[in-house]
């Protein structure tokens, strides 16, 4: 039987309703200051943030199981935007898909994907590529081949074992979803060609629920 959420996305036909996880991975110490607000550690953020659709309508075209990863280069405080971007689409995208996908995150279609693309300053280069999504509440890994790879574990915060998050920050996307705070194992990124190489350990990873939604 489908879910409400599910008969949402079937009636799309303009705009676009898109839910899944966010995943930021970058060079500041754990938590992210960006993610709040604040501004980066050391004045930059060297950051990779992949958007996973478990569930997604884009302009009637369905996007689900699809990942998109935004490799970027945060000069200040995030929220003032001028963001370095390197775009990075799955390969499993059909072509109706892929311009879906571009339109949206493009911001050309508006709404608050339409802010959140007001953010970046340049879009380096669009890429498609193999993307393995396999993180979960900030554990796990994420790898576009050849280009961005990642290994990490969430931080727990007792001796039970409960995870530490965050809840209500600025980059939270649903009310009251909690944001699930980590650190990176493994971080690296190799895009020479664009200016992003760079490598860390034990830095920054926070994984939260994401939505967005917009009809014209």
């Amino acid at each position: 039987m489908a879910t409400n959420s599910e008969h949402q996305h079937n009636a799309v036909t303009q705009g676009y309703a898109l839910e899944g996880t966010l995943l930021e991975i970058c060079s500041c110490g754990s938590p992210c200051p960006c993610f709040i607000g604040e501004d980066p550690d050391g004045g930059k953020c060297y950051g990779v943030i992949a958007f996973n659709l478990e569930h997604g309508v884009i302009e009637g075209v369905d996007v689900s199981g699809l990942t998109v990863v935004s490799v970027a280069v945060i000069p200040g405080n995030a929220l003032a935007g001028q963001w370095q971007v390197v775009q990075l689409v799955d390969e499993r995208a059909s072509v109706a898909q892929h311009e879906a996908l571009l339109r949206a995150f493009s911001g050309d279609l508006g709404g608050p994907l339409g802010d959140l693309a007001g953010l970046v300053g340049e879009l380096v280069a669009v890429e498609r590529a193999p993307i393995s999504h396999a993180a979960s509440n900030a554990s796990g890994q994420l790898r576009v081949e050849g280009m961005v790879e990642a290994a990490l574990d969430p931080i727990t915060s007792s001796p039970d074992g409960t995870q530490t998050t965050l809840h209500d920050s600025a980059f939270t996307t649903v009310k009251g979803a909690p944001a699930y705070v980590g650190k990176s194992r493994t971080y690296r990124v190799d895009l020479p060609q664009y200016g992003m190489t760079w490598s860390f350990e034990g830095r920054n990873t926070i994984q939260t629920a994401w939505r967005m939604e917009h009809q014209p």
